[in-house]
């Protein structure tokens, strides 16, 4: 749910910090020269885009300063902070990378970040995965409706836009370009929703099946829960708060008790509720209230060519990416749809060369492949009618076995062969279609609540990055671990 999955781990206190500061962080040579680039060559502007119903969200445009043709718009909106805001020592304070990659500053692209509706400094009233409004009447907003608007907005008042807008995302700004998508507005011409929130109940982030992830809703919602009283560019409203696991989260939450206590712990750590998490404390099944939330049923009246992103050892959003992929091809049949999953964690094909992620190596630099031979042309091809997209399949996916991109005209495939793995006595695999003979048999093992069995080797209050891809034989030779091979 964020672009990248540290941010998880940390207050948004830090990640503001993080946002604001980073100039006190050592770059490397690349990163400096990118940041140098981008404030010899791009104008900086921020303005307050009206939206139908008088709402004003705050906008900040990077525009480039040649002026002699005529460029796309690429659209991000975020709940995360547009920042750096306004100017430091008279001068403009400027993002050190443009658009989804650090490749599209140079791209020839308009840039353009939003605050999303109650967010930072934009005005209105926040809600988290606000629901998509059918029908909307001419005062009814919802993400739709507000990309809509600004897009409008856009080609009418920035100067020098060739009629074209993309819109991209990673993780919760995933799902904003997911629903800025429906009921697209006809400039909208290319959209990546990227590892998206779709379906906070089922897959995505809070619940897996159904099963709450405590300690990942814990550290979220003390930071994104606190209510911002007023529009700000400063995260003062976040008040700091002790009250976190520090190492062994497991201890933590036993100690603290059930999931009232934790409620009231965030009362006595903040000094308010949350009112996201007392909603989903009032809503433990499948009801109306997550089915409002859930955003997959409504990806439809979809007219821009879309691409969907996603890694597989993404903990926080994998099902994103998948689930939405799936409903806007089935709801939208007509649409240039893609899908692209890669060895990655969660934001991974943004920012890493993609040939390593923990102890698991790949051979290739598969984040590097992805934003040079499959991102650029996309964009490039839908928003300047340039770029080679041949290689661009309808599915395309990275072989974790065979260390290689394999490509499908369909998400399942047509010539694939069940095959019956069958378990054996002593611990053993078969691919025989009668292992035992004829002779019955079982094991057996005690679970014990109490001592439930470890993901990670790490004493640690998080879900470590690279957990998806440990070697899980840690814990092979306790008693309740069934081993096969």
């Amino acid at each position: 749910m964020r672009s990248n999955c540290l941010i998880r781990s940390f207050t948004l206190l830090v990640l503001i910090f993080l946002s604001f500061a980073s100039a006190i962080f050592a770059q490397t040579p690349e990163q400096k020269e990118l940041a140098e680039y981008i404030r010899d060559n791009y104008d900086k502007r921020e303005v307050m885009v009206p939206m139908r119903d008088g709402t004003r969200l705050f906008t900040s445009i990077y525009t480039p300063e040649k002026k002699s043709e005529k460029y796309p718009i690429m659209l991000n909106r975020t709940p995360y902070t547009v920042g750096p805001y306004g100017k430091k020592d008279g001068k403009d304070q400027f993002k050190e990378r443009l658009g989804p990659n650090e490749l599209f500053a140079r791209e020839g692209y308009i840039f353009v970040y939003q605050d999303v509706r109650g967010r930072w400094m934009s005005e209105g009233v926040w809600e988290d995965v606000r629901p998509d409004i059918a029908n909307n009447t001419p005062q009814q907003i919802d993400e739709s409706t507000d990309t809509y608007d600004t897009i409008e907005w856009m080609l009418k008042n920035i100067p020098n836009n060739n009629g074209k807008v993309g819109i991209y995302g990673i993780s919760y700004p995933g799902f904003y370009a997911s629903a800025g998508s429906i009921d697209s507005h006809p400039a909208l011409k290319a959209c990546s929703p990227q590892a998206p929130v779709s379906d906070w109940f089922h897959g995505d982030d809070m619940h897996h099946n159904g099963a709450l992830f405590l300690a990942q809703n814990y550290s979220f919602f003390r930071s994104m829960g606190q209510i911002r009283p007023a529009p700000t560019d400063k995260p003062d409203y976040i008040k700091p708060w002790a009250g976190r696991p520090t190492t062994d989260a497991y201890n933590f939450f036993l100690n603290l008790g059930g999931l009232k206590e934790v409620a009231d712990y965030y009362q006595q750590g903040v000094g308010a509720r949350v009112p996201f998490w007392d909603d989903m404390m009032a809503h433990p099944n499948y009801d109306q209230y997550w089915k409002d939330r859930n955003i997959l049923p409504k990806l439809k009246n979809i007219g821009c060519a879309t691409m969907t992103v996603g890694g597989w050892y993404d903990n926080e959003d994998l099902y994103g990416a998948l689930k939405t992929y799936e409903h806007i091809e089935r709801q939208n049949p007509k649409i240039f749809n893609v899908l692209v999953v890669g060895p990655w964690d969660h934001g991974g094909w943004s920012r890493a060369d993609g040939d390593w992620l923990g102890t698991a190596y790949f051979t290739q630099k598969t984040g590097d492949h992805y934003r040079r031979q499959i991102e650029i042309p996309f964009f490039d091809h839908f928003l300047k009618d340039k770029g080679d997209i041949s290689a661009i399949k309808e599915v395309n996916l990275f072989d974790t076995g065979s260390h290689e991109w394999r490509s499908f005209e369909n998400y399942e495939p047509t010539n694939d062969t069940d095959t019956a793995l069958y378990l054996t006595a002593n611990g053993g695999l078969s691919f025989s279609t009668n292992p035992l003979k004829g002779r019955s048999g079982f094991d057996q093992w005690v679970s014990d609540p109490m001592n439930p069995v470890p993901y990670t080797q790490k004493v640690t209050s998080n879900y470590p990055r690279e957990f998806m891809t440990e070697d899980q034989r840690f814990v092979s030779n306790r008693p309740d671990v069934m081993v096969y091979q």
